[in-house]
Formats: C-alpha cells, structure tokens, sequence
C-alpha cells in the first residue's frame, strides 16, 4: 500500500494555480524508481514528489510518468533525469494530456469541454487522477502490441481455414509462435487495470473520483477487451505449436514406413541374390 503522509494534511503540490495541465508520457518499459527516495516524497508506489516551482511528478513502475503543472523546461529536465533509469525506451512516446479546474467550491467532475474540475490539488487527489492517465497510456501501447499480432495472425488463419493447411514454413511458424508468446508476456500482468489506487484506502471519498476518471477513459472495458484478445493471442500459440507437433509426427512417420519398406526391399534382394546364386 502506497505510503501517504497524514490523510488529513493536504499535499498543496500547487497551491496557486486554477488551471493545471495534467501529461501522462509514456517512457518506456519499466522505470527503476529505486534510490529515489526524498524527504518530500507524497508517495511511494507510485513515486510521487513535487517538482519545479508548483509541479508535481508521479512515476510508474510499467513505465508511465505523470507530470502536472511543469513548465516545458521543467518537464525536459524530470524525464532527462527519469530517462537514464528507464528500461526499452519507447521509440514512440504515447501521451495522454488532461487540463485540471481547480474549483474549491465545486465537485470533482467531468466538464464538458473535456476539462475535469476538482476541489483542490492536493497530492492524493492528484495520485488518482495520475493512476488513470497512466493506465490509459499503457493499455494504448498494450492495444498496438497486441493488434499488431492480430494482423499478422489473421492472414495466416484465413488460409489454414480455406487451404486447411498451414501457408508458412516451419520457420515463419515459430517466428509468429514467438510474437505472440512475446506479446503475451509483455501484456499480462503488466498493467493491473482493475486494482484501484493504494490512495483511496486512505482517502475512500476520493471513490466517485476515481470512478469518473474509470468510466471516462473507459479502462475497464478497456482492459477487458485486452484480456481477451491476449487470451485469443495464447490459444493461438498453442494451436501453432500443435500444428507443428503433427506435422513433425507425419514426417517422423513416413520416415519410419520409407525405413520399413527399404529393410524389406533390402532383404527381398538378398534373398533374390542368395536364390540365383
């Protein structure tokens, strides 16, 4: 469970803005977030720690940095500092950016010119808001990944369903066996989308916030989709690896009948010499 200080005590991150720019940057696979410990630290899983002149920085382990109300030279000096600990940096960055109406007077919601208002920027209402930003970018990566497999599965599957039988070689076989093996590991387990924030043990009338942002972003379905399609994505390996075990035993049995004939023609003509002799 995330460590919060004093669930009562406020973590006034950025005390006067009205307006604050929330991005999430997707950086790589895994971020080492070990040693980073500081005396200010908001959080430890995440990590989350205030940052420039009224910034605030959230880092996840699966990669994901959040960054809010950083001025662009501010941003650039976090991630080159966050850059040497991320592990397979991203050649793409995918990002997903939120602007945040800071309303003491209001309730936490969803406006509708895509901005969410909340009623105060204290460090656990703005670990909730990163937790989403950071699963949306992550499922959106996992969403590439695995729909890069599925276009490469389809053609394949539509001719072994018209030919009935399998249009690659062996070799081209274990290369699609090893992306969707590859694909399946990355996936699950990466990005748990259906555990809430530690912060809301400590903060359970963040609840409805959380919620908002949930249904907003769509991560349940979202990750239910994935779920299936990395389901889909195993089975399909299995049923590959079959194929090959078949084919491996039909070659393995003609082997054995075409060794089995040529004994028997052997010892015919043997016997064929023995007699004309």
């Amino acid at each position: 469970m995330a460590e919060i200080e004093s669930a009562s005590q406020e973590v006034a991150a950025l005390p006067a803005a009205r307006c604050v720019t929330a991005r999430a940057l997707l950086l790589g696979e895994r971020i080492d977030t070990g040693g980073l410990e500081r005396a200010d630290l908001v959080s430890t899983s995440p990590l989350a720690f205030p940052a420039g002149q009224a910034g605030f920085v959230v880092l996840y382990r699966f990669g994901v940095a959040v960054l809010f109300g950083l001025s662009p030279l501010e941003e650039d000096e976090i991630l080159a500092k966050v850059g040497a600990r991320v592990a397979g940096a991203a050649a793409r960055r995918d990002d997903e950016t939120l602007v945040l109406e800071i309303t003491p007077e209001g309730d936490d919601k969803t406006l509708a010119n895509g901005r969410l208002a909340i009623k105060d920027a204290s460090g656990e209402r703005l670990l909730v808001v990163a937790d989403a930003l950071a699963k949306s970018v992550a499922l959106a990566r996992d969403e590439r990944r695995v729909n890069a497999v599925f276009d490469t599965i389809e053609p394949f599957a539509a001719e072994l369903a018209s030919k009935g039988r399998p249009p690659f070689r062996r070799r081209a076989m274990l290369e699609l066996i090893g992306q969707t093996l590859l694909v399946q590991h990355r996936v699950s387990g990466r990005v748990a989308v259906e555990d809430k924030p530690d912060v809301l043990w400590d903060r359970p009338d963040l609840e409805r916030l959380y919620s908002r942002l949930e249904d907003e972003y769509e991560l349940e379905a979202r990750g239910q989709t994935l779920k299936a399609k990395v389901d889909v994505i195993g089975e399909t390996a299995r049923a590959l690896t079959e194929i090959i075990d078949v084919d491996r035993s039909v070659r393995l049995e003609a082997t054995v009948v075409v060794l089995i004939l040529a004994e028997i023609l052997l010892t015919l003509f043997q016997i064929f010499v023995q007699r004309a002799h």
